[in-house]
């Protein structure tokens, strides 16, 4: 590992520290914490002036109008007491209460939760969401200079099948409401309509939706900083709640297409055929040890213009973060999977993803298919590593010129690195150039560093000691923690910097660090610092990592051996040497530079 790579190594991890540091800051305090969490239905009733929310009302509405109604058969309506039906395809079971005729819980058949009993064995079981008690979904609806809610109200259940269900309940003598559900086979998506009969509201129907977002994965540290709430306003890209602390988006006079609360392989959205307005969407970060991962508030409105014809129509999504399935259910929804953004978004969607779905179809293990996408990628950046390859090579041919330049200057290091330079530009020999190639593949790797944990494809997957390639390998525990480091060890990212550091010193046996002694330490230590980061990382990534160092090392080892010949190398360079240079290029200027430090540095010691 040369002193240019060593730099390139410095960069790439000086950039993924800042990234770390930008997109997952620390938790917020518990007190503060608290302080958030406020009321929704308070908050919004004080909005609307001169109203009130009487769901007791509403009840006794309900009932003087079906006792007094003919036009209903008695034996489809359900008593006052709540019940609860389940909608249910070969993908997905949703159940739904009277009260409220709301979402209780949703089954995903296809998925598994994976938790820890008492002895500390892991144990599987269905996956649920919107299963929480404490959660809420509610339609704030203006009745005759009144609000009511219909949390509370018991619905009747006017009909009622395996894939369609339809509640209905009175809200005063001219007005009924008729909140009905459909599910398709095959599908996530849930088909809600809200209906009128009789009078329909004059003003807008104010929604409140509390969601406590149920831990899902293993690693809970991983799912929170992957959990948030998502809205898209129309003619606008997705944007997002932060997902590391408390944070409040209102979108007071905005259009809102689809407001999605997820996990990190899940969500429940709900998607508007018009749209929704004045949305308020807010994360409310809670203590690790809490039994939810986060709570989810969201408020919304539907205009009274959408009732028009006295019904509208909604969908809810519940389901996997599956991107085809996503894009399929509402616009940019798939934008929820955070592959990340700008260019590193742009290659994981448009350039790892498609690669990856095409070798799905051959290969069935998930690691060996992450070896595959490896060598992939190595073949197609090999031009950027044959140009680092020649570039060391064009060094270790000069090398015995710099000697004799340190030799002649060892105790003038400024005149060191001026006469270093002029040996460069004479045989035209770029410095940076084995370090340029090393940063131009950084992209591909934020982008991998991005993809894995964010795809639901590798979830619960394992490889050899890896159970899950979505989250780090444990391969042993520390009875204590590190900081930063933790109290697992993941064997793959040990490996990767077990390798690299064996590298290290293969490729820099012949190096002369006697001008630079510190480069010689720093090269042992960045492997290790990167160490110490990769350890709590997917472990899809640190396989890729892994086997990426292997092809390098392969490919350095066969370079230095089969492609390069030394010997030609320097008869090229004398070629070079004969040749015109340019003036006034980067050379010129930093000899330059040199020059006038070094005329400085002169008239300090002339002043001493």
């Amino acid at each position: 590992m040369d002193r240019n790579t060593i730099i390139g190594f410095i960069l790439i991890f000086a950039v993924i520290m800042v990234w770390n540091q930008f997109f997952f800051q620390p938790e917020m305090e518990a007190a503060k914490i608290k302080q958030h969490q406020q009321d929704s239905l308070k908050a919004l009733t004080e909005s609307i002036p001169n109203t009130t929310i009487d769901s007791n009302s509403a009840n006794q509405n309900s009932k003087s109008a079906i006792a007094d109604s003919s036009s209903i058969d008695s034996s489809s309506i359900s008593q006052t007491k709540e019940e609860t039906r389940t909608l249910s395809n070969d993908l997905v079971a949703i159940e739904l209460s009277s009260k409220g005729a709301a979402i209780k819980s949703v089954k995903l058949s296809k998925y598994n939760r994976i938790f820890k009993d008492q002895s500390g064995h892991d144990q599987k079981e269905t996956l649920m969401m919107m299963n929480d008690k404490k959660n809420v979904f509610e339609y704030l609806i203006p009745v005759q200079g009144k609000v009511i809610s219909t949390k509370d109200l018991i619905f009747q259940i006017r009909k009622s099948s395996d894939q369609e269900i339809e509640f209905e309940t009175s809200l005063s003598p001219e007005s009924k409401l008729v909140l009905s559900y459909s599910l398709k086979e095959g599908h996530y998506i849930l088909d809600h309509q809200i209906k009128f009969e009789g009078k329909i509201p004059d003003s807008s129907i104010a929604v409140i939706w509390n969601n406590y977002l149920n831990h899902l994965e293993a690693n809970s540290s991983y799912e929170r900083n992957y959990s948030s709430v998502y809205f898209k306003e129309r003619d606008q890209d997705p944007d997002y709640c932060s997902c590391t602390k408390d944070d409040k988006i209102v979108l007071q006079g905005k259009s809102v297409q689809w407001i999605s609360h997820v996990n990190q392989f899940f969500n429940s959205s709900i998607i508007s055929s018009a749209d929704f307005v004045n949305a308020e969407n807010e994360t409310v970060m809670l203590p690790q040890n809490a039994d939810n991962l986060k709570l989810i508030k969201t408020k919304f409105e539907i205009p009274a213009s959408q009732f028009s014809g006295g019904q509208t129509n909604l969908q809810w999504y519940i389901g996997p973060n599956i991107y085809s399935n996503l894009k399929n259910a509402a616009p940019n929804l798939e934008s929820i999977i955070p592959y990340g953004w700008s260019v590193f978004g742009t290659i994981n969607r448009y350039v790892i993803r498609p690669l990856f779905l095409f070798l799905e179809n051959f290969i069935g293990s998930k690691g060996i298919l992450i070896l595959l996408m490896t060598l992939i990628v190595k073949i197609v950046v090999f031009p950027l590593g044959y140009k680092m390859l020649q570039s060391q090579a064009k060094m270790t041919a000069l090398k015995p010129e710099i000697d004799k330049i340190k030799a002649k200057y060892k105790d003038d290091m400024q005149k060191q690195q001026m006469e270093t330079m002029k040996i460069y530009n004479e045989f035209g020999v770029n410095p940076l150039g084995g370090c340029f190639p090393l940063l131009l593949q950084m992209p591909i790797w934020i982008a991998l560093y991005r993809f894995f944990p964010a795809t639901i494809e590798f979830r619960q997957e394992s490889f050899l000691w890896a159970t899950d390639l979505t989250s780090y390998d444990v391969f042993a525990t520390l009875p204590f923690s590190i900081p930063m480091f933790g109290a697992t060890v993941s064997l793959f990212a040990f490996l990767w910097m077990l390798s690299t550091l064996v590298f290290t010193y293969y490729s820099s046996k012949s190096m002369d660090f006697s001008s630079n002694p510190a480069m010689l330490y720093m090269q042992y230590l960045m492997p290790v610092m990167f160490w110490v980061m990769f350890n709590k990382t997917a472990a899809g990534l640190t396989v890729y990592m892994f086997f990426s160092n292997l092809l390098n090392i392969a490919q350095t080892i066969l370079g230095k051996n089969f492609l390069f010949d030394t010997e030609k190398i320097r008869a090229k360079l004398e070629l070079n040497k004969s040749k015109p240079k340019k003036q006034g290029g980067f050379r010129d200027r930093f000899e330059s530079l040199m020059k006038e430090q070094q005329r400085i540095q002169q008239e300090k010691l002339k002043k001493k």
